[in-house]
């Protein structure tokens, strides 16, 4: 069992979703992102959502987010907010999203 200071930290999931898109649908997506981001960080149990982009390709996008559990995320994969948002992306992909959610193993012990 992972030994933090911190339980909450243990529990806290983070998600990363990686998303390829049509290189013309970029602008469309960033968009959707805009309108859609601080809803997203409004829904209960999310902690922080933000957009990262690939360094050398400029249509590959990952959001990376926090969220206080598993059922917190999958409540919100499970809303309206998700669904209509992700009805709008998801036509835009040049291949097919992957997405991983991550637990908390270890950290830096604080100085």
């Amino acid at each position: 069992m992972p030994l933090t200071r911190n339980a909450k930290a243990i529990m806290m999931i983070k998600r990363i979703v990686k998303m390829t898109f049509q290189p013309e649908q970029v602008p469309v997506f960033l968009d959707i992102f805009e309108t859609s981001k601080n809803l997203i960080r409004q829904f209960p149990g999310c902690q922080h959502v933000e957009l990262l982009r690939l360094s050398e390709a400029n249509n590959v996008f990952f959001t990376f987010s926090l969220w206080e559990n598993e059922q917190a995320l999958e409540a919100y994969r499970q809303s309206a907010l998700f669904r209509t948002t992700w009805s709008k992306t998801k036509v835009l992909f040049a291949d097919k999203p992957e997405a991983w959610s991550l637990e908390l193993v270890s950290s830096p012990d604080v100085q």
